[in-house]
């Protein structure tokens, strides 16, 4: 089965986030008969604007799927994606066991219903086949720097509610530690085969007031659409010298965000889990 037999779905109009035109049309049957059934296929579960797919892949990716019109026409600009879709990560309209491997990029933190996300994950990836993913922990809200200064002074309570309003203003609604993802996991038809955690403390306060210090941005993207609506060397020199020193790839045994390889359960594995 290919995604020839899903052609009803592109048609509607959430596809490309807009009535598609027949060159539309046109291009997505050509894609879709690009896109290969074999152990190279790969899924960007919530690919966004594109960005992060752009900048680390030398090759475009399969599929790109994501909720969100806007984000959908910008990653599409990017050229890093042979097909994308607007489409519920709960939801996917692909057959089962379709892709080879599967990404998410600090997303699944986001979805509030994320069980069934990895279950229609696990649904469309072959058995064995990995999902890599990366998501916060605990210490993404437990290291923030306001809080603690709040602490020091007395005030646990504003603390709290700055902490609160923190996870609520960066839409995160899952910051766990890798026991819960690994029940999840395995729940869903995964087996988890490593995870490390990254992004030290130090970074992570960066990041808490770059969310304050990136504010005069919200006019320009309300306008323009994008967040640097100049990225030339010159104009991010000031933040590049600033970030650099936290921008390190190594694992951290105290990092605010966790790194996951799971692979989907073999047939034999999923028919005893079955039967238990």
């Amino acid at each position: 089965m290919t995604l020839r037999y899903q052609q009803e779905y592109y048609e509607q109009e959430h596809f490309w986030g807009n009535e598609p035109s027949p060159d539309n049309l046109a291009r997505i049957n050509e894609i879709i008969s690009l896109i290969p059934n074999c152990v190279k296929s790969v899924l960007d579960v919530g690919c966004g604007d594109g960005h992060f797919a752009s900048i680390t892949f030398e090759q475009p990716l399969d599929v790109g799927i994501d909720p969100w019109t806007g984000p959908i026409r910008q990653a599409a600009s990017y050229g890093c994606y042979r097909l994308l879709i607007q489409a519920e990560g709960a939801e996917l309209p692909f057959p089962d066991e379709y892709f080879a491997s599967a990404i998410s990029n600090s997303v699944l933190e986001h979805i509030p219903d994320v069980k069934a996300v990895l279950s229609e994950t696990a649904r469309v990836l072959k058995p064995g086949a990995p999902f890599i993913f990366c998501v916060p922990n605990p210490r993404y809200l437990s290291e923030l720097s306001i809080p603690a200064k709040l602490n020091r002074l007395h005030l646990p309570r504003i603390g709290a509610a700055y902490t609160d309003w923190f996870g609520r203003m960066s839409r995160v609604h899952h910051a766990e530690p890798p026991e819960v993802w690994q029940t999840w996991l395995e729940q869903a038809g995964f087996n988890l085969d490593n995870w490390w955690h990254y992004f030290s403390p130090e970074a992570m306060r960066v990041l808490e007031w770059g969310h304050f210090f990136g504010a005069p941005t919200l006019l320009p993207h309300l306008l323009t659409k994008k967040w640097i609506i100049a990225p030339t060397l010159w104009n991010l020199a000031l933040t590049e010298k600033i970030i650099r020193p936290y921008a390190q790839p190594r694992p951290d045994v105290n990092g605010v965000f966790t790194f996951f390889i799971a692979k989907k359960s073999s047939i034999v594995h999923s028919l005893i889990r079955s039967f238990i």
